[in-house]
């Protein structure tokens, strides 16, 4: 699992949650997987997304908020 450990250390949470999901949704797919087993990894798989979610929402804000009025800086004249 040489790219998962790649991926761990860039150290984005984003990238560690997609990861992180992947792998649980890959030991879903395990046929001698249980159901007390499977329930808990579908939990898991939903508490995933929802960081997920939470950070690409946190992203697109950042993204639209516009950048603080720096100390010295001037306006720009109005066209």
């Amino acid at each position: 699992m040489w790219l998962a450990a790649t991926l761990f250390a860039v150290n984005d949470p984003l990238t560690e949650l997609s990861v992180r999901l992947e792998e649980a949704a890959q030991r879903l797919r395990a046929p001698e997987l249980e159901v007390d087993s499977a329930l808990a990894l579908i939990e898991e798989c939903s508490r995933l997304a929802g960081e997920a979610s939470s950070q690409v929402d946190q992203r697109m804000r950042a993204a639209l908020e516009p950048l603080p009025d720096l100390p010295g800086q001037l306006p720009l004249p109005a066209a």
